[in-house]
């Protein structure tokens, strides 16, 4: 293992042998690493659906969010304010969708930041003919509404969400299924993201990863879980590029 420092603050780890900037297919996750909010518009969705649809009052607060997928965040958040499961599913799907009307018609309050290298990355992946999708637990209009404010929409051509996949593996299977109907069978596919649950899931489907300390878990955290790469920000690891 070798990690190379760019300055004080930026660190990339790259597995010998990996090449990152050569892989047929790249799936991104969202929240903290392609973006982040500054704005209540996605966390207010969830409180204000359920109390819309149910009558019952949730926080999210003690809720792990990094990582997670919005269904699984509604149960979790269901449980704790003492809603039953069978209360939460059998309106599930209505507050789902009412989630998404939600960041609907709040979409012009939306304040979100790409992060560090991100335009750089996605231009430079496609112009090495790579497939660029994202594997968000973001529901699907949700992820889209995102992506489509920050600017990014041009290069995302497929999603995994978590509508129906409530579990991150799930939707990263779903997700690496649709990049090797667009590519081939043998698709090298990577998983782009910034929690432990991104590397697990790509473990789970037998993919490689690339994590970036942009979100809440540090550089030497993420590294623990032994990713074929660990970088500061997209921007730092845009310095080990190959020539196009």
């Amino acid at each position: 293992m070798q990690i190379t420092p760019r300055t004080d603050k930026s660190q990339v780890f790259i597995e010998p042998g990996f090449i990152w900037d050569q892989q047929d297919a790249y799936l991104f996750d969202i929240d903290g690493t392609l973006m982040r909010s500054r704005d209540r518009v996605h966390f207010d969705a969830f409180t204000q659906s359920v109390q819309r649809i149910t009558g019952f009052e949730i926080t999210l607060a003690g809720v792990l969010l990094a990582g997670s997928t919005d269904t699984a965040i509604v149960r979790e958040a269901c449980r704790q304010a003492g809603i039953s499961d069978e209360v939460v599913e059998t309106h599930l799907q209505a507050i789902l969708e009412g989630m998404c009307q939600c960041v609907l018609e709040r979409r012009h309050e939306l304040k979100l930041v790409r992060l560090p290298g991100v335009e750089e990355v996605l231009r430079h992946l496609a112009c090495k003919n790579a497939l660029l999708g994202v594997a968000t637990g973001n529901l699907e209009m949700i992820g889209w509404i995102k992506i489509e404010e920050a600017g990014l929409r041009e290069w995302f051509r497929f999603g995994g969400f978590s509508d129906h996949f409530p579990i991150r593996s799930e939707l990263i299977a779903q997700a690496a299924r649709k990049a090797r109907e667009m590519t081939g069978n043998s698709a090298s596919i990577c998983v782009v993201g910034d929690t432990p649950r991104d590397i697990e899931a790509a473990r789970a489907n037998f993919l490689s990863v690339i994590a970036v300390a942009t979100g809440r878990y540090s550089f030497d955290e993420l590294l623990k879980y032994q990713p074929e790469v660990c970088t500061t920000s997209l921007a730092d690891l845009m310095a080990f590029r190959t020539a196009s």
